[in-house]
């Protein structure tokens, strides 16, 4: 009897034991195996896009968020700076501020909801170079985590392609939105780029003189400063034309006709002297002083000098290091990248006028379209007539950006002409093209991305419409999709470089 009473007495403690681990909690008070739902939101500003990562709020427990902070200009990680995120309602509530981010872009704050209810969480990032504010509305704060499993579930929903913030921040990564913008019909044809008026300068010998060059190996493409000295005219030891002669001269006929006018203004003030002779004598002066300040203009050393007009390149020499030529020849021409002419020509029965052609865009030496209106350029005029040798419309723009492409080469060229449609549109850049066939890697997350086709219609410039296969709105991979598209083809999701 006394076996059965201690064997019976085993089995009760056996069974309270199970009883008190079926009811075991974590440490976040959450029972055991039982695991809090985590959120994550995407949202981006015109300077910011923030991908916040963290677990249900529910009353009580502490939830560390994992905020990544993106500069959308260059697509890098915040580096320096102070997030403080709020939690607000009915215009009270909780905030938390850390002063620096955890690791690059990546911002690792707390808070602890004390009531349960709908709620705003706003996000404040401040930097050395500028300030962001982000709201997410209708964040809910749960009583417990049962009522948070309730409402959200546990199991994770495909997500897609992966793609994490660490690895978008190592590469040549860039994202824009899909917007609704004017779609232009146009004109697919080439350009030839010439130079502007304004463009380029050439420079004459003010005096004659033998050319002494200034600048070690003096070439054609030489890239030169404004105000270098380039070369100079050299004229000591000729027997005539000698500029320190000639100077000297001047120098003298200036201060002999500078004593004759003071001296008869005096004299004509003092009504000694008809007007008339003191207008020949001003007339003299004048015309010496002006002769000897031209002389002796750029002289240095004895030397008259060549300087750069403007930054820029040598265009043309037409001297060489050690001749003799007289005033007037011309000795070098500098030409400037930051003004062009770019001449495009087509067939006359488009119809093409000033009043119907709403732009033009060039493909510069990077493949970029540019439009010309850039740096306040603009189109210059349209042909009226063409010729039995060349029967084509010339459609003339200038070009105030920077053209890094020789005189006389080529570039594609596209007219807008018409009226404008109102439509969906991307960046070209964003296009894959695998046949013929196109689609763009589409952000539907901080970290998460689709591959999706895409019909497209017209391309005006850096920009294609979209007929189908995106929503305005949507975000869209410009730069670094093929490494996207690659990463979905890997088979495995990379793991985080960061605590979640």
């Amino acid at each position: 009897m006394k076996y059965i009473i201690i064997v019976l007495a085993f089995l009760a403690m056996s069974c309270n034991n199970t009883a008190e681990d079926a009811h075991a909690h974590n440490e976040d008070g959450s029972h055991v195996g039982e695991e809090i739902p985590r959120l994550s939101h995407t949202i981006w500003t015109d300077k910011t896009e923030l991908f916040v990562e963290f677990p249900a709020l529910i009353v009580g427990n502490g939830s560390k968020f994992a905020a990544h902070f993106t500069v959308l200009n260059e697509h890098q990680p915040v580096r320096n700076g102070s997030v403080t995120v709020s939690l607000i309602k009915n215009g009270k509530g909780i905030r938390n501020t850390v002063d620096a981010p955890s690791s690059p872009g990546i911002f690792s704050p707390a808070i602890q909801p004390k009531e349960e209810g709908n709620y705003q969480l706003v996000f404040e990032l401040t930097t050395p170079e500028y300030s962001d504010k982000i709201t997410i509305d209708d964040v809910t704060v749960y009583a417990n985590i049962d009522e948070a499993i309730k409402a959200l579930g546990t199991e994770e929903e495909d997500e897609g392609i992966s793609f994490l913030k660490e690895q978008a921040w190592k590469i040549d990564f860039q994202t824009a939105p899909v917007v609704s913008g004017k779609i232009y019909d146009v004109i697919n044809t080439s350009g030839v780029w010439m130079p502007s008026s304004s463009s380029t300068k050439s420079l004459a010998a003010k005096s004659n003189g033998v050319v002494d060059f200034k600048v070690n190996n003096l070439t054609e493409g030489a890239e030169v400063k404004q105000g270098q000295l380039l070369m100079s005219l050299n004229s000591q030891g000729l027997a005539s034309n000698n500029l320190s002669t000639d100077i000297a001269s001047a120098k003298a006929k200036f201060q002999q006709a500078k004593s004759e006018y003071e001296r008869k203004k005096e004299l004509y003030e003092s009504k000694i002297v008809p007007k008339s002779e003191f207008e020949k004598v001003e007339s003299s002066f004048e015309i010496a002083k002006a002769n000897y300040q031209s002389l002796v203009s750029g002289v240095s050393g004895g030397s008259k000098q060549i300087r750069a007009p403007f930054d820029g390149f040598i265009k043309s020499i037409t001297v060489s290091n050690g001749d003799y030529v007289e005033q007037g020849v011309a000795l070098v021409t500098v030409g400037t990248h930051q003004s062009r002419v770019l001449k495009a020509q087509l067939a006359p029965n488009y119809g093409l006028t000033m009043g119907n052609v709403q732009g033009i865009w060039y493909q510069d030496n990077d493949n970029l379209w540019k439009d010309v209106t850039d740096a306040e350029g603009k189109i210059l005029s349209i042909g009226k007539d063409v010729e039995l040798e060349n029967p084509l419309i010339s459609v003339f723009a200038e070009v105030n950006a920077t053209v890094d492409m020789p005189i006389g080469s080529l570039t594609p060229v596209q007219i807008a002409m018409g009226n404008a449609t109102q439509n969906t549109m991307i960046p070209v850049n964003a296009l894959l093209e695998d046949y013929g066939s196109y689609s763009v890697i589409v952000q539907l997350s901080g970290e998460s991305f689709e591959r999706r086709p895409v019909k497209i219609g017209k391309r005006n410039g850096e920009n294609v419409e979209i007929l189908e296969g995106l929503q305005v709105g949507e975000v869209v991979v410009t730069t670094g999709a093929y490494q996207v598209k690659m990463a979905s083809m890997s088979g495995s999701t990379p793991a985080h470089g960061h605590e979640h």
